[in-house]
């Protein structure tokens, strides 16, 4: 079949890579210039399963409350006169119950799972790199109490096969010596063996070469305006390059997906949710990190990729607003001076924002829809590089009529 993927970040390279495996004839289509210019490209790093917890939580309505009072939180919520934003929040709030927690939590970790097994198998077929480090992931905690109930919120995980263990601080610096000058100031942490990290764009690009290898099409430069239907079916999609028609549809832009989606009928309820990252080159130090965490108390994660230190930080509620100002990063930097002072030239950061596709209950939106011919891939929130392998290879079964290896009930659009 031929095939149109709308979006060539993560979610759209990979599904790309899957239907060519299957054998379809695929074009992808962005309006950047390359592949995982947007929400892709400065990510956070980590391919994590034993952080599935979903952000709707009891905890994060005190926090949303907080940020309207202060700038230094990790959710920041900006009242803001849009409708879209108003009716997302109240869906989000709704799911930050204990039950809906637990509940969203153990769909998502299924999904970053079988997604981590896909690109451990694609690594593996391939031989493809991407500054990629499978020595697990450290989650820390400066609080005791905060500690115990990160111990607490553990089982839930491991009773899917995780294998999260608890260590102090002692334990900490012998797995991580460039936390060992820090070690008095943690309470503990919690380690996660089978998570892994890497450059996502670096991944992405290699695997859009592989994927042109196989015969698939990428058209940059090239907006999608709307999408038009014929009874049941999508008839093609317009462009400002003019308009494109195949057989099938795989809409994948993030953020963009409702917008591009508007007047079809599907429900969508994906919202924008800018995050921040920061990048510091590491060449000539010595104290960078070998392996990925999140400092809990801050909520900011740390990765090591090749020769720099990637630091990623904040959910801000600011709608389609890619803008920054350096006051953006300070805790990151802060943070990063204090957990790894010689790690790398904090003097030369590079600085980038991005709109991560957030559901509001946390599980991303992948599958089918009224139209016979148009499947979703979108959603996937903060954890797009945990999930995009395995989003991906569902979204290509989907098309080829085969039943997905894993439950996907909690993934459907009609969901909602």
């Amino acid at each position: 079949m031929k095939i149109i993927v709308m979006g060539a970040g993560l979610m759209g390279v990979t599904t790309a890579w899957y239907l060519a495996q299957a054998g379809h004839e695929v074009t992808v289509l962005d309006r950047r210039d390359g592949v995982a210019r947007e929400t892709s490209f400065a990510n956070a790093g980590m391919i994590a399963p034993g952080h599935s917890y979903s952000w709707a939580s009891p905890r994060a309505p005190m926090l949303l409350l907080k940020s309207l009072f202060r700038t230094d939180t990790a959710l920041r919520f900006r009242l803001k006169a849009d409708p879209r934003m108003w009716a997302w929040s109240l869906r989000f709030l709704a799911n930050c119950t204990a039950a809906r927690n637990r509940a969203n939590t153990l769909v998502k970790v299924k999904l970053n799972i079988y997604s981590r097994e896909a690109l451990i198998a694609l690594r593996r077929e391939t031989g493809i790199a991407y500054d990629e480090t499978a020595k697990g992931a450290l989650y820390l905690y400066r609080d005791k109490q905060h500690l115990e109930t990160g111990l607490a919120n553990m089982a839930m995980l491991n009773e899917q096969g995780i294998g999260l263990t608890a260590l102090d601080p002692d334990g900490i610096a012998t797995l991580e010596p460039a936390l060992a000058h820090f070690k008095a100031r943690l309470a503990g942490a919690i380690y996660a063996p089978g998570d892994e990290s890497g450059d996502a764009f670096v991944f992405t690009e290699k695997l859009a070469e592989l994927c042109r290898a196989r015969g698939v099409t990428f058209q940059f430069n090239t907006t999608v305006t709307r999408i038009a239907t014929e009874g049941d079916r999508i008839a093609g999609v317009a462009t400002e390059r003019g308009r494109l028609a195949a057989g099938g549809y795989v809409l994948a832009l993030g953020s963009y997906s409702p917008l591009v989606a508007r007047g079809l009928g599907v429900k969508m309820p994906v919202y924008p949710i800018k995050g921040y990252s920061v990048t510091i080159p590491t060449a000539g130090f010595e104290g960078a990190p070998t392996i990925p965490g999140v400092d809990e108390g801050n909520l900011i994660a740390f990765c090591r990729m090749g020769d720099k230190l990637r630091l990623t930080a904040t959910a801000d509620f600011a709608g389609y607003d890619t803008g920054y100002e350096a006051k953006d990063f300070a805790l990151m930097l802060r943070v990063a001076r204090e957990l790894f002072p010689n790690a790398g030239a904090f003097d030369r950061p590079s600085h980038w924002a991005c709109l991560r596709p957030m559901t509001p209950d946390g599980p991303p939106i992948i599958g089918g829809t009224r139209y016979q011919n148009l499947w979703i891939n979108t959603g996937q929130g903060h954890m797009g590089w945990t999930m995009a392998c395995g989003s991906g290879r569902i979204v290509a079964d989907l098309i080829g009529g085969k039943k997905p290896d894993i439950d996907i009930s909690g993934f459907r659009p009609d969901r909602y």
